[in-house]
């Protein structure tokens, strides 16, 4: 339905018809929140309570951004598009939680070293910053754009490396957007993954985790 509706529907009604829906989830959503949804970050959940991440990097009050209704802990605060533009995040305070949450997200950011410079700005000093998102070799098994799967990525990521023009290495995007940090760990989550055919989507997580801590 959807690709028999961009043959015969303009760019700019496309556009104007993606806007509209937006604006009626966000209604929706504003006045009757979102349902629970089993996403990426309940995948990870088993993982993460046998490897102690919640008793190591939990703690206090969090920001899960761009959760979707699948909120990472009972003790995070919720955020997506009806709160407003998760790369900026103009309504929430400076150094306003203990530690900022975000899965599968900054694939979809115009700008990942802005999206990380806010996301840092309102984490406490002490508190950590928590990523999740696509490892392009489990995931898009390719090394260009567009993606196979999500026609909304608007990057690829490896851990430790760029290949531009598509693909960001997170390690040096962290080290080109942030200050006064610390490296928890950058590593390959990819439990449960079998599927290597290009052509097939893939299972299990694949995913590339980290966790900085802002320093005192």
């Amino acid at each position: 339905m959807k690709e028999f509706a961009k043959s015969v529907i303009p760019n700019c009604g496309m556009n104007l018809l993606r806007k509209l829906r937006c604006l009626v989830l966000t209604i929706r959503f504003r006045i009757f929140g979102r349902k629970p949804a089993r996403l990426e970050t309940s995948k990870a959940r088993a993982r993460r309570i046998r490897e102690n991440f919640f008793e190591e990097y939990c703690k206090g009050q969090g920001l899960d951004i761009g959760y979707g209704g699948d909120l990472l802990a009972p003790n995070c605060r919720g955020w997506d598009f009806e709160h407003g533009d998760a790369q900026f995040l103009r309504k929430v305070k400076d150094s306003s939680f203990d530690f900022v949450y975000s899965s599968h997200l900054l694939e979809h950011m115009e700008d990942p070293s802005v999206a990380l410079k806010n996301w840092w700005r309102v984490l406490k000093p002490g508190g950590y910053l928590l990523l999740y998102m696509p490892h392009r070799e489990l995931y898009e098994k390719r090394n260009t754009l567009p993606s196979r799967w999500n026609p909304s990525h608007k990057h690829f990521f490896l851990p430790y490396r760029d290949e531009p023009p598509d693909t960001i290495g997170l390690v040096p995007l962290i080290e080109r957007s942030l200050k006064n940090f610390r490296i928890v760990y950058v590593r390959e989550c990819s439990e449960g993954h079998t599927i290597t055919d290009p052509r097939i989507h893939s299972d299990g997580e694949y995913s590339i985790e980290a966790v900085i801590q802002k320093l005192e």
